[in-house]
Parts: structure tokens; sequence; C-alpha cells
């Protein structure tokens, strides 16, 4: 018999330093944000917050805008909308890159602006996703706390509900992005999750909810406030208030 020799591979120190520097920064673990995200969405037990009522993911970034959490809702990764796995993430980006310790944005803030003749046109084009990477590694890890895409800056600008900045003793500690239905759905299962893992110290914001949503287009398409965001299939608006997570002024809602 021949003997085999068999060879360990080092590890970098360098890379062991890297990755735990994003671990330990990170605002909450895997676990925390799978518990938190599975009870705020219906499928897995929590309530509704209307739209579709999907299996939904949620991801995390640190404050340097590297990907430290991410999960799902269902049992396996299929259970939610594929590409809501990419969008999630990219919203955590969003919120956390365009927040500051003073001052929360949402990606449901930034809406409005993002329209053409908006204060932030252009804005979603800015900041690319890093493309292959999120398509890389064994999907069957995706979700997990081996997904492929921990550890990397992500990347990519939303425009949409769903992403909220995280706050700690009076600082942006990172982004929260979830995805997996309408994106007022989102914003309202994303400021579920926030409350549940105890970030939601926000300071102020652009809407009477601090970085709350707010439904407030005008039928020129126009919104009153600038920061305003369009009503999307269901029950969300009303979810919405009683969250406290958003509104909806009077000459806007629907006659009962």
């Amino acid at each position: 018999m021949i003997p085999v020799r068999r060879t360990l591979l080092a590890v970098p120190p360098m890379l062991i330093a890297t990755t735990a520097a994003w671990a330990e920064s990170c605002p909450a673990n895997h676990d925390q944000l799978q518990q938190a995200l599975r009870a705020s969405v219906k499928p897995s037990g929590g309530p509704t917050n209307g739209g579709f009522d999907n299996n939904e993911w949620a991801a995390i970034t640190d404050r340097n805008g590297v990907l430290c959490a991410i999960a799902f809702s269902g049992a396996k990764p299929a259970d939610q909308w594929l590409g809501s796995r990419a969008i999630a993430a990219e919203k955590a980006n969003t919120a956390n890159a365009l927040s500051l310790d003073n001052y929360a944005m949402s990606t449901a803030n930034l809406y409005s602006g993002a329209q053409p003749n908006g204060f932030l046109f252009g804005l979603q084009m800015t900041n690319p996703p890093t493309g292959p990477a999120l398509l890389a590694g064994d999907p069957s890890t995706f979700g997990s706390g081996s997904d492929p895409l921990l550890g990397k800056p992500v990347g990519g600008v939303v425009v949409f509900g769903g992403g909220l900045a995280l706050y700690s003793q009076g600082h942006v500690v990172g982004g929260l992005g979830a995805s997996g239905d309408t994106s007022c759905a989102d914003h309202n299962i994303a400021w579920r999750i926030r409350a549940a893992l105890k970030l939601d110290q926000v300071p102020a914001g652009p809407t009477p909810q601090k970085d709350g949503i707010i439904y407030d287009i005008q039928p020129d398409k126009t919104s009153a406030s600038g920061f305003g965001h369009p009503s999307c299939v269901g029950k969300e608006p009303e979810i919405a208030e009683q969250l406290k997570a958003g509104s909806t002024p009077g000459w806007a809602k629907p006659r009962q």
C-alpha cells in the first residue's frame, strides 16, 4: 500500500483576523437574525404584514458595509424568492450607507427622491452590487452561517421599502434588509426584526416616524413630503401605522 501524505493548508493569519473582525462587529449573529425573522412573518408563525405573506430573507451588514449575517424564514432557500437573497443584502447596504448617527434613512424614504427630477435621481446607479459574488458558492449554504457572501461588501443601492439602519447607544452599527414580499410588507417585516433585536434607537429621520415609510404619493405621482413611497397590494399601510412604522396622511387614505 502506498502511504498517503495529508497536507494541511495553512490559513493566512490576515484572513483569520479579517473574518474575526466582521464577525465581532456584526450587530447580530445568524441565529439571532433568523429567530427575529421567523417571529416576524406569518408562514413561520408570526403576524401578517400585508402583501402576500411570503417567507422572507433578511440580511445584516456591519457599519463598514460588510455582510455579516443572513437568514431565511422557510425550511430551505427555495422556500423564499431566490432573488431576494441579494436584494436583502443590498437593502442592508443602502440603509447603512445613507444613515448617520443623528439621522436615519430607510430605503423606503429614498423612493420619491430617486424618481426622474427627484433630488436623488440616479442614486441606484452609483454603487453597483458585486455581481458574480452574489451567485458564487454552494447554494445549499445560502442563508446559513456559512453563506459565501459573509465577510464581503455586497454593495448595491435599493430605493424601495425593506432596508433600515441599525442603532445602538446613539450610533449606527450597521444595516438590515428584508426581502421576499411587496416592498411595503418588507418594510413592516424589517421594522419588526429591528425592534426584536433591540437595535431601533433611531434618533431622527425624514418622516414623523423618523425613518418610517410614508404613503403620501399624490395623483400626479409626486410626494407631498419628498420622501413618499407608493402603496402596494394590501393592508401594509394600516399595519405600518399599527407598528408606528409609517403613516398615511388623511387625504391619501381610501374612503371607507
